[in-house]
């Protein structure tokens, strides 16, 4: 248990975490039943960083600064997912076309865009979120939810390279039902029915994304879950600045 969640912590984040031998395949894929604990855990040093950050400085700045902890304590990994799949749909026509831009280093028009937007919209949300006493809560559940949505769709679709070994194929029963529970828990404890919607809202939006993958590449990669960890992210900060 604590080896699959050091698993997980080290995928997910750039904390130094002790590794007595390299993790398997099959370390990490069992870990994403922790991927929404790590996800709170993520959130809470987004939550420290507002509580710091909130009796000196602007809404605006603070959100910003909560951004920045983002990209560094990650490692950017979520926004070069989004950076990746948007060039790969946005530029590709058949599969084999996405695949392949998807795998280049360079970062194209469509990327850059998408992850300006997705920039712009997390600090003007966290933001107004501030302004309204109410971030620390959401500070929380986004990455938890964030985090979840790659959970449920690795159990609903395979790995879209074929040739390759994928941890979205390992992943069975026990990890989403454990990682829903776990998200659950955390949404309506921390926001009761806000959370609960919150829940059905990245559910849904991942069932959607499944779809498109789907169609688009015939399953998942690395980066179309990256993507859709950023969209659902965002998804719960909207849902709270519109509620």
């Amino acid at each position: 248990m604590i080896r699959q969640f050091c698993a997980g912590l080290t995928l997910l984040t750039r904390l130094p975490v002790p590794v007595r031998s390299p993790y398997s395949i099959e370390d990490v894929a069992r870990s994403m039943r922790w991927f929404p604990l790590i996800g709170a855990l993520i959130g809470l040093l987004y939550a420290g960083t507002s509580w710091l950050c909130a009796f000196r400085l602007p809404a605006l700045v603070c959100a910003t600064l909560i951004v920045v902890v983002e990209a560094l304590l990650t490692g950017a990994l979520h926004f070069d997912g989004l950076a990746d799949t948007a060039d790969g749909f946005g530029g590709g026509r058949t599969r084999e076309d996405v695949l392949r831009i998807m795998r280049d280093h360079a970062v194209g028009a469509y990327g850059v865009v998408a992850v300006v937007l997705a920039f712009a919209l997390k600090i003007t949300t966290v933001s107004a979120l501030i302004d309204r006493h109410n971030a620390v809560t959401y500070l929380v559940i986004a990455p938890a939810l964030g985090r979840w949505s790659s959970v449920l769709a690795s159990a609903m679709l395979p790995y879209a390279r074929r040739d390759e070994s994928g941890v979205p194929d390992l992943v069975g029963h026990a990890e989403w039902l454990a990682a829903t529970a776990i998200a659950i828990a955390l949404a309506a404890g921390l926001a009761r029915w806000r959370g609960v919607a919150a829940c059905a809202v990245v559910a849904v939006l991942s069932v959607i994304w499944c779809a498109i993958c789907r169609r688009r590449i015939g399953g998942l990669t690395g980066d179309t879950l990256g993507a859709l960890t950023e969209v659902t992210e965002l998804s719960v900060y909207l849902l709270a600045v519109g509620c």
